[in-house]
């Protein structure tokens, strides 16, 4: 519960674009690290470190070569047609070989193919984020739609319910980067100001 409950608080820290969304990422990993270790879990462990391993590449990302939007958060960008086509291929591409690997050695995951459609898909969306692209939003969005029903419907109530939750944050944080990157590109550029 605890480590969902900053995981939220991550969700809205990069809403804000604010650079400790990382080390709320970070410890919220540490603690599910914990708790699926508890719980004799080997395959939610290796997940939570992975994903750690990538809030500390966001991290290292944003405090270096980040382009400093006027508020002093980060600015968000819409990824180019390329971009996209990477995300979208490193995603389908990594749900088959996660699925796969789950479905081959069953103690790593209770429900292989879902399992590891949202495990790749929050690293996408993570990686997105980190490149300050205003897609992590449909990526997560993506998550959302099948680890809401799939956590119900796993008698999962708390988890469903924290979805729930981050699936409005996404709503509010995607319309928010996406003015923010629509107001940022309307912008005229001044002759001779620095980018």
């Amino acid at each position: 519960m605890i480590g969902n409950t900053i995981g939220l608080a991550a969700l809205a820290l990069g809403w804000r674009r604010s650079l400790w969304t990382w080390p709320a990422q970070f410890l919220s990993g540490v603690i599910l690290v914990a708790a699926y270790a508890s719980a004799h879990l080997s395959g939610g462990v290796g997940k939570q470190l992975l994903v750690m391993g990538v809030a500390l590449w966001g991290w290292r990302q944003w405090q270096r070569g980040r382009r400093q939007a006027q508020d002093g958060s980060i600015a968000v960008r819409f990824a180019g047609w390329r971009e996209r086509g990477l995300l979208l291929a490193g995603t389908a591409l990594g749900t088959a070989a996660v699925g796969g690997l789950f479905t081959l050695f069953p103690q790593l995951s209770w429900n292989p193919w879902p399992d590891a459609y949202i495990f790749v898909g929050t690293i996408a969306a993570m990686v997105a984020q980190a490149r300050g692209l205003v897609e992590f939003w449909f990526a997560w969005l993506l998550v959302d739609v099948v680890g809401v029903p799939l956590a119900f419907s796993s008698g999962l109530a708390f988890s469903g319910l924290v979805y729930v939750v981050y699936l409005a944050l996404v709503v509010w944080g995607m319309r928010d980067w996406w003015l923010r990157s629509r107001a940022l590109a309307d912008r005229p550029v001044l002759e001779g100001a620095l980018s």
